[in-house]
């Protein structure tokens, strides 16, 4: 259906529930935000025009149930539904329910999403429609043992992706059979903990290829443009670091053949919205078709800042019957966008929650900067990592670069470790810069070829504190809807002088312990997270480097290995567990 919208519902949170308020601020619409427990306080609920709790602090008793999502859209009064990106966004029965609820649906119908998010169907698209495609299966894998069958006729390595997955999230490649079974569960694993299904295909992987896209719009008329192409090459565990658009170093002929094959898989299934065409070029100039996002990408924003198209207000206005009334955008200068994710890159990007104590975002020419958190706030392990993007453009590559510099210099994110150090060091690398024309950067160059010498995080004291005002804001929950308040201050210091006895509170040093846990005699988490496999029973013999334990934080698997030769002594854990940072996991004899 489709219809003028007035106020919707964002079935989301962080930085791109706040986009999203913005959006829907600027073009006159109401918002409706909607909060775990632990994002009671966030700064998406606060843009909003209203936001009402979920009761919950997993994504699987929150931001995943449909049920109570479109029970407070109704109780709201919403007429729309706009999902973000992750969680539902690519959901087909998420799509439906909306729709059978009466409401605007911001995104591609139902069918769409099933013929293209599930990525063994987007392959027979793909094929269907003449877009270049690696080998693979056309359906998902059994077990591990399928795999091997396909490996045997066609090599390593091979990549094990889940059907239903996105973000990086339930990717995993295998260099070696030996490893096949083990990769196999743990991509079921990821896939089933993000995305509620665990189906899995496999298809050959490419040898250090990049990973270019595409950004597309479509309307209800079948009119297809595609906005520009961005080059996201450089991951982390199959997950993006930094995006920049448009892709540079591609050939007139391999960016004619990314819109033709992109307009031709979005027009074959009718799709309507914003989506994204992802492939892989390998080093000899091949290109790979590899999947289709439904939903609106993180990475975004530099596709607006070459084009001045406001994404977010298109997928409103398509939503709302528009159509598309102009050809493909003419793309002028150049922009990056650079994840700031709470991990420790000198710790292999371990990732991190923890308190936000201090945040300064850059300013200046050509800066922008996407946040969905303040000072004070807190990155809870239960969701992703992101603390915010930094986008910065120019009139091309070089002048973006030169401004990254500046403003990556300027960004300040005190409390907790984050990316931001391998940023300052990523855009004077010889292998991105690029000054010679030779991008030497692949999916997989930080993991095999970046020589990584940043020192793990060793804490930080406090920022300075701020003078308190007269005044102070304080959060009700009224009937499970969230309403702010003003205080005077003095009445609030009253209440926390009995609650400490007269005491002021304590100024606290902030401190995270993101080693890999590991001493003589015992292995502790590196971080907050949850035990997903245990890998050893008490008696077991094991030798340094074998694992032990797989754990789940931040929507990442992290395999811990021992740190030594000998027998285990008591395991301290079991599978499903959530445990906090330096919990003693597994003991050994002396």
């Amino acid at each position: 259906m489709s219809g003028l919208i007035k106020k919707v519902l964002i079935a989301n949170r962080g930085e791109i529930a706040v986009r999203i308020a913005r959006a829907a601020k600027d073009s006159g619409r109401a918002s409706v935000a909607v909060y775990a427990d632990q994002d009671r306080d966030s700064l998406h609920v606060r843009v909003a025009d209203e936001a009402y709790a979920l009761n919950g602090t997993t994504s699987a008793d929150t931001y995943l149930v449909i049920e109570k999502l479109l029970s407070i859209a109704k109780r709201a009064n919403c007429d729309a539904v706009h999902p973000g990106y992750g969680f539902l966004a690519e959901n087909a029965d998420f799509a439906r329910a909306v729709q059978k609820a009466g409401l605007i649906w911001i995104g591609p119908t139902p069918e769409a999403i099933e013929r293209l998010g599930d990525k063994v169907s987007a392959r027979h698209v793909a094929e269907k429609v003449g877009a270049p495609l690696a080998p693979g299966t056309l359906n998902p894998v059994k077990d591990s043992k399928e795999v091997l069958d396909f490996v045997s006729k066609h090599g390593l390595p091979v990549a094990i992706k889940a059907a239903y997955g996105g973000g990086g999230r339930g990717i995993k490649v295998a260099y070696q059979e030996s490893e096949v079974a083990e990769l196999f569960e743990s991509a079921t694993r990821e896939a089933v903990a993000a995305f509620g299904r665990g189906e899995c295909f496999v298809e050959k992987y490419l040898e250090k290829p990049r990973h270019v896209e595409t950004q597309c719009l479509a309307d209800s008329a079948g009119n297809v443009v595609v906005v520009s192409t961005r080059d996201c090459s450089l991951q982390r565990r199959h997950q993006k670091l930094v995006e920049e658009a448009p892709a540079p170093f591609l050939t007139k002929e391999q960016t004619s053949k990314l819109y033709e094959s992109s307009k031709a898989i979005l027009k074959e299934v009718g799709y309507t919205g914003a989506g994204t065409c992802e492939f892989l070029i390998a080093q000899d100039g091949t290109i790979s078709f590899l999947e289709v996002n439904t939903r609106l990408q993180v990475e975004h924003p530099v596709s607006e800042e070459v084009t001045g198209l406001d994404l977010v207000r298109e997928q409103f206005r398509i939503a709302e019957g528009g159509l598309i009334d102009y050809e493909d955008p003419e793309v002028v200068g150049h922009s990056f966008e650079f994840r700031i994710n709470g991990e420790d890159p000198g710790q292999n990007f371990m990732p991190a929650p923890g308190s936000v104590r201090f945040f300064r975002a850059p300013g200046g020419p050509g800066v922008r900067v996407d946040s969905g958190v303040e000072s004070g706030d807190s990155i809870s392990g239960n969701f992703d990592s992101m603390i915010a993007k930094l986008i910065v453009t120019g009139k091309d590559r070089t002048q973006a670069l030169e401004r990254s510099r500046r403003a990556l210099a300027e960004l300040q994110v005190l409390g907790l470790p984050t990316v931001i150090p391998f940023h300052r060091k990523i855009v004077n690398d010889p292998a991105f810069v690029a000054s010679d024309g030779n991008f030497k950067v692949y999916t997989r160059w930080i993991e095999t070829e970046w020589v990584n010498d940043l020192e793990p995080w060793g804490g930080q004291a406090d920022p300075i504190e701020q003078i308190s005002s007269s005044r102070k804001n304080v959060v009700l929950e009224v009937d499970g809807k969230r309403i702010e308040v003003s205080l005077p201050s003095r009445l609030l210091q009253s209440a926390g002088d009995e609650a400490t006895g007269g005491r002021a509170p304590r100024r606290m040093i902030s401190s995270h312990h993101a080693s890999s846990g590991a001493g003589n005699k015992s292995i502790k988490a590196p971080m907050q997270s949850t035990v997903v496999k245990l890998a050893v029973s008490v008696g077991d013999k094991v030798v340094e480097g074998e694992q032990v334990l797989v754990l789940e934080a931040m929507k990442m698997e992290q395999s811990i290995s021992s740190p030594r030769d000998g027998v285990i002594k008591a395991v301290k854990v079991s599978v499903g567990e959530t445990v906090p940072s330096g919990t003693v996991l597994i003991e050994f004899e002396d």
